[in-house]
Parts: C-alpha cells; sequence; structure tokens
C-alpha cells in the first residue's frame, strides 16, 4: 500500500528504515511529545519496523506509514492512524517529522494525505487527533489538516512529567483542505504567530521603575511565600476574590495555572520581581475565548511594593508585549468600583477609563459594578 500526494511518498515502513528511525527519534521534542521509549535504542527502532509496524497493517488495528520524498525516497517522518475502531468506522491519527526535514509543513502535508485515503479506502466517518497540552507544533499541524480542536481531555496515559491534559480535535470528510493548499493556520496567520509563542519556554519581559529594574519571569515555588502574604493583606482581600483565609494550596492551585495556561496559549502569567529576584507581584494576560484578538489583565500587588509604579511598569511591559508579540488588538482592565489604587496604576500604564459596566464581576458571593478602562493596539506610540 503506498500513497503519493503533493511531493510524498507513503509506503510501509521496512527493515531498512530502521536506522533513520533511530537517528529521528533522539530529537529532544519526538522524546518529549510521542510516546517512544526514552531513552530510544536500536532495538526500539528495529522492533518498530520489524514487529509493531507490520502487525498493525494485518492486524487492522493500525497504518503506520513511512513518510518519504517523493524524488529521492529519503526518510522524512511518520504518519498513519494509530488505532482504528472498525465498529465505529473511527480511527486516531498520529505522526512525528525527523529533524532534518522541519519547516516543510511535512506532518501537515501527510495528515492530509492519510486522512484522504483513509476516508476513501478505509470509508471512515471520523479521524482523531490527541496532544498533550503545550504542543504547539502538533496542535498547528492538525489544524492545516483540517482538523477541528474543540477542547480538552484528561488523558489515558500522560507522558511522565508532561501534563495530565490534551487538546482532542475531529476531521470528518471532505473536510481535508486540497493538496498545494495552505489551509487553515498557515504560515502568517495568527494560530501560527501564537503557537511560535506560546510552543517556546515562557519569556522574561523587563520594565524600569527610576533606577530600579523589574523583571517580569515566570512564577515558580519561590515566590509562594510572598503570594500567600499579599493575598492574605486586608488589602487585596477587600478588593479581590482571592480565598479568604488564604492557604499555601491556594497559592499552589494559583501556579498549576500559570503553568496549565502558558502550556495551553489561554493566557501568560508574570511574577514582577525586584534586583534582588524577590516578588513584588503578579501580573496576568488573559486571551478572551471568544475573541482572540481581546485579552484583559489582572493583578497584585505585595504590601510593601504599593505606590512605588511597579505595577504600572509591569502592566506597561505586558500590555506591549501583548500587542507586538501575540498581535492583540485591544486589552482591558476591570475592577470593582472603588479601587482607586488600581484604577490609577492601570490609567498611569496607558489605560483609558471607559465607564461603568453594572453587575459585571462576580465578587465572593454577589455580583458587583466594576469599572472598565482600555488600552488598544492603536494607542501603542503613545503608551
Amino acid at each position: 500500500m503506498q500513497i503519493t500526494e503533493d511531493g510524498l511518498l507513503l509506503r510501509p515502513w521496512r527493515p531498512t528504515d530502521a536506522d533513520d528511525v533511530l537517528r529521528a527519534c533522539q530529537a529532544p521534542d519526538i522524546q518529549r511529545w510521542t510516546a517512544v521509549p526514552r531513552p530510544y535504542l536500536p532495538e526500539h527502532a528495529h522492533g518498530f519496523v520489524t514487529d509493531r509496524a507490520p502487525r498493525g497493517w494485518k492486524d487492522g488495528t493500525s497504518t503506520p506509514f513511512a513518510v518519504c520524498d517523493a524524488g529521492s525516497g529519503e526518510l522524512l517522518g511518520s504518519c498513519g492512524l494509530v488505532s482504528i475502531d472498525h465498529t465505529l468506522r473511527s480511527g486516531e491519527i498520529g505522526y512525528w517529522t525527523a529533524p532534518w526535514a522541519r519547516g516543510r509543513n511535512l506532518a501537515a502535508r501527510a495528515t492530509r494525505a492519510v486522512a484522504r485515503w483513509a476516508f476513501d479506502r478505509l470509508e471512515l466517518r471520523r479521524i482523531i487527533w490527541q496532544a498533550e497540552l503545550g504542543n504547539h507544533a502538533s496542535r498547528l499541524a492538525a489544524l492545516r489538516a483540517g482538523f477541528r480542536v474543540e477542547g480538552r481531555l484528561r488523558l489515558a496515559a500522560p507522558a511522565p512529567g508532561g501534563s495530565a491534559e490534551g487538546w482532542i480535535g475531529s476531521l470528518l470528510p471532505g473536510e481535508v483542505p486540497e493538496p498545494g493548499t495552505p489551509g487553515p493556520a498557515g504560515p502568517g496567520t495568527l494560530e501560527a504567530r501564537r503557537a511560535a509563542v506560546f510552543g517556546r519556554p515562557h519569556p522574561e519581559l523587563f520594565a524600569t521603575v527610576g533606577p530600579v529594574e523589574l523583571r517580569l519571569r515566570a512564577m515558580d515555588e519561590r515566590d509562594m511565600d510572598a503570594l500567600v502574604t499579599t493575598s492574605r493583606d486586608p488589602e487585596t482581600i477587600r478588593w479581590t476574590s482571592v480565598p479568604d483565609p488564604y492557604e499555601r494550596s491556594h497559592a499552589e492551585a494559583y501556579l498549576a495555572y500559570h503553568r496549565t495556561s502558558w502550556a495551553d496559549g489561554s493566557a501568560a502569567c508574570f511574577a514582577v520581581a525586584d534586583a534582588d529576584d524577590a516578588y513584588v507581584a503578579n501580573v496576568d494576560l488573559r486571551i478572551a475565548r471568544m475573541d482572540p484578538l481581546l485579552a484583559d489583565v489582572g493583578f497584585l500587588a505585595a504590601p510593601h511594593a504599593r505606590g512605588r509604579g511597579y505595577l504600572s511598569a509591569a502592566l506597561g511591559a505586558l500590555t506591549t508585549w501583548g500587542f507586538t508579540t501575540l498581535g492583540l488588538a485591544r486589552i482591558e482592565w476591570r475592577a470593582n468600583v472603588g479601587n482607586v489604587a488600581s484604577r490609577r496604576a492601570a490609567e498611569k500604564a496607558g489605560f483609558r477609563y471607559e465607564g461603568v459596566s453594572r453587575a459585571a464581576i462576580q465578587y465572593r458571593d454577589h455580583r458587583v459594578d466594576a469599572w472598565l478602562a482600555a488600552v488598544t493596539a492603536t494607542d501603542l506610540p503613545d503608551h
């Protein structure tokens, strides 16, 4: 069985592929994001091409293809149905790209070819795709292959040290883009831009307040004590909905949210640290679910750091990054009516007051009116 499409030849695996499989599967990202053994040894590669792959074809439980260059025959990657439910006529796709073949949209091209073949020859009614949260390269390939990413699910077999949650998407007959077309999430799109950002380690930003340089970095365990102290402060309790009493377990839950939201690309949360790398605040930029060009900010300042301009400087760095790096069009700030300190920090950072939103914020067990301000991408030269 062979498939030739869009400059690719997809064929069953051969024993002679073992050396190339071994070389490809040394790549850290293949070991990080797929279920290959770690470390990946010669016997694993040999067993895959001589036993597991042929057995899947024979039993009808999987259709693993070697993805090769149609002209030279060079091995470029792997793509195929990793499982097939013949009763439901549904399959699950899996793929990896060899390090020497990156940057050619290979996974999406191969996935389109396999999907088209599976719908035509196997008469499948659906193909699903799953990936661990944070695997933005796989997600981007799935989108370009026509998959609709429909949500998240808890993984049946999480990778050691990885997230217990993943994305899930599906593809139906008639939804596969034609060969040679860019398809959804092509180069230059917002999806591709965000995947490049959130697919990398959490960035660091910098801001200055007089002689003080602030560093906006990923929050970690060293910030937990300061976060607990800040969240137990009477002014924090008065104006926010942090749990009261605030325990260390709440700080740890926020840290977990911090990491998960970066992995799934829904938010960028930063600890603000002073010159001694001590926590002075945290600022969050949360992307709206229904509007990818809209986000909102949230922040807390440690009691000892209030009134020094730290929050305004950090917000300025954060919103500028949101516009220039994430391509946002509008960033909003909301706070309970009467929270003058929060409003002052937002306005100093360039947010323009727009009015009162009635019953806009859930505060403890009831809803309260909120002040609303925003900064837009067109404000950036003055920001």
